[in-house]
């Protein structure tokens, strides 16, 4: 048996672009869990609250929890240039297009096993 710790995913938005997202594994899964547990326990918090201001900070939160799973799960991207530089994870979500950020956290969420209602928080 040979496995493959990452599998590609290519995009439906830009043609020619394709991610290459980690699978789960128990280990990952743990570091995962880690990376989380306190930002999603503050989120759900913040997102009960009935202020504009805990509102904000609640998606606030949640982009950054959105960027943990996007540095935990997307290992590279292929076919992406950013600013004459080829595209990575990290430049991706800080200077990339909006709309390969949202499908490649979605393809890693999808491979984290979440419900379409999971990847949409």
């Amino acid at each position: 048996m040979n496995y493959e710790s990452n599998t590609t995913v290519p995009s439906r938005i830009q043609a020619g672009v394709s991610y290459a997202v980690a699978r789960m594994s128990f280990g990952r899964r743990v570091e995962l869990m880690k990376q989380v547990r306190e930002l999603a326990g503050r989120l759900e918090f913040l997102q009960a609250g009935p202020t504009d201001d805990e509102q904000m900070h609640a998606k606030i939160l949640g982009a950054e929890i959105d960027r943990v799973y996007l540095r935990w799960g997307l290992q590279s991207v292929s076919g992406l240039e950013i600013d004459g530089q080829a595209a990575t994870p990290e430049s991706l979500a800080n200077e990339g297009p909006e709309d390969l950020f949202r499908e490649a956290l979605a393809a890693v969420k999808s491979e984290c096993g979440l419900s379409e209602q999971e990847r949409k928080n």
